[in-house]
């Protein structure tokens, strides 16, 4: 009898301490689950303001932004002929530390007069000038640009790419002056969706990423060169770190669809 007594006593003690254990661990909280912000609510463009070149911030000319069916799209129906109009859709607010995430995929042809390297090119541009002070004729704003780039189906042509439009960056611990580095990507061609995302350290390491593999990394933005018409305005500032920026979308004459447009802030 004192035996069963005892594996009793032992039978209620484990309970006791698995039912514990099991409180105390509800009270301890579990690590925050990624909290990603919808940057785009596929219904219209509201929060995402165009700044086209030759025309006022705002004024989105032609209908060159448009949204159909939940995506996102650079359209040229309403063009006759490109002309330079080199556009960018800028989101209302800037951002420093975070994760961009989208989905991306290049349809139709370009447009007539537009530039032979623009053919299948847009780019996601971050660390971005605010638009507001943007020139009237200005190509891009001064910025680090995730480039995309689609396959013409005979070449190879990587995506997710950098270009420097008006700054600088240190690639494997060197100071790159070109405006293109190219990534390791492969190559996309026809109209698939393709998966895009950029960590974004301050003016640390930023980091791109291509269908979930890492494709390119620099760090160090800085201001610096001369690849935009912004006049003298920059070159007080030239050296300077890129700590942060807006963020836009790019059409350079090329038909592209965006969707699934998100956001993670890091701390």
């Amino acid at each position: 009898m004192k035996f069963l007594n005892k594996i009793l006593l032992v039978f209620i003690l484990l309970l006791f301490t698995t039912h514990s254990c099991k409180q105390r661990q509800s009270k301890i909280p579990s690590f925050e689950k990624e909290q990603w912000i919808k940057l785009f609510n596929g219904k219209d463009l509201e929060e995402w303001s165009p700044k086209i070149k030759g025309y006022t911030y705002g004024d989105n000319h032609n209908n060159t932004f448009v949204v159909e069916d939940g995506i996102l799209k650079v359209s040229y129906k309403a063009y006759d002929s490109f002309n330079n109009a080199f556009g960018h859709l800028f989101y209302k607010s800037p951002y420093s530390n975070y994760k961009f995430r989208m989905d991306y995929r290049f349809t139709g042809e370009q447009i007539a007069g537009g530039r032979p390297w623009a053919l299948r090119n847009s780019g996601i541009m971050i660390h971005c000038e605010d638009p507001k002070n943007m020139e009237l004729d200005q190509n891009f704003p001064v910025s680090i640009e995730v480039q995309l780039l689609g396959g013409n189906g005979e070449d190879e042509r990587s995506t997710g790419n950098l270009c420097t439009p008006g700054t600088h960056v240190f690639y494997k611990d060197t100071l790159v002056t070109e405006h293109i580095i190219k990534s390791s990507s492969k190559t996309y061609h026809g109209n698939q969706w393709v998966h895009v995302e950029i960590e974004v350290r301050n003016d640390s390491i930023i980091k791109h990423f291509i269908n979930g593999k890492e494709v390119l990394q620099y760090n160090k933005p800085h201001i610096g060169g001369g690849a935009v018409n912004t006049g003298d305005k920059w070159k007080p500032k030239q050296n300077h770190s890129l700590k942060g920026g807006y963020i836009s979308l790019q059409s350079e004459s090329h038909p592209v669809e965006f969707k699934n447009i998100e956001l993670l802030e890091l701390k």
